[in-house]
């Protein structure tokens, strides 16, 4: 299946440690990849069909220093869908004069749900179907933009749906908090002051963390498998659904 990157911030943080040792894993998960930054209330896309290790598009992201409070990254191993440009991880919609951004990894079979309003899939997989059912009920649920709690309330309602289809983990964010919903495989952690030192699972790159923050910098990382060796990434349960803001489960 596919594995999922995100990142919560409580200042403009660089997420490219992170996103170099996701990349490494595309050798297996090698069909597209994609990352969005929001900036303010704007927003930054990548996606592309290619592995994220061949991909010409990744090699530049790698390299190109932008920062974000919020990022939602994914390489795709397909089970549903074509391996095409518009089936790229992550996804994008507007709703309440905010972009909001899904990420899936899992396969929801024989998941079908009536969708009536603005929000219609481009591609053919089932997390975009998915997506695009869940801001069509929670454009029902709420008239205008509620608030972070209000929405983690209405989507711990509205969650277990498609996930009664089957594996159902995702990353979902609209630039003011990023939610986390586990369904096989996702963990999570915190960096803070006092910062230390940290080294890729996968591969021969190491950061010192401390070098390059101040003490009142925070970031919450939540990724498919722990990033990292060495630092204490937590499990989440099957069915837990976390919020993360300003770098912290909220």
């Amino acid at each position: 299946m596919c594995q999922l990157l995100g990142m919560n911030a409580n200042t403009p943080t660089d997420v490219m440690f992170s996103f170099t040792g996701l990349a490494t894993r595309a050798d297996e998960h090698k069909d597209g990849w994609g990352i969005a930054f929001f900036e303010g209330r704007g927003l930054r896309l990548f996606v592309d069909p290619e592995s994220a290790l061949a991909s010409p598009v990744a090699a530049m992201v790698r390299r190109y220093p932008i920062r974000s409070r919020q990022v939602i990254a994914h390489i795709r191993k397909a089970t549903q869908g074509q391996v095409a440009l518009e089936n790229c991880h992550p996804f994008v919609r507007e709703l309440w004069g905010r972009y909001w951004v899904f990420a899936h990894n899992g396969d929801l079979r024989g998941y079908a749900p009536p969708l009536h309003g603005a929000f219609r899939p481009v591609g053919d997989t089932d997390s975009e179907r998915a997506f695009c059912w869940l801001l069509q009920e929670l454009a029902k649920a709420h008239a205008s933009v509620p608030t972070v709690a209000e929405l983690t309330l209405t989507l711990r309602e509205l969650l277990p749906q498609p996930a009664a289809h089957g594996s159902f983990n995702l990353l979902l964010s609209n630039g003011q908090a990023l939610w986390a919903r586990a369904s096989t495989r996702l963990h999570w952690l915190v960096r803070q002051h006092p910062f230390g030192a940290a080294t890729l699972a996968d591969a021969d790159l190491s950061v010192d963390f401390a070098a390059a923050t101040s003490p009142s910098d925070r970031v919450a990382v939540v990724a498919t498998e722990p990033l990292t060796a060495g630092e204490r990434w937590q499990a989440m349960a099957p069915g837990e659904l976390q919020v993360f803001v300003d770098g912290l489960p909220a």
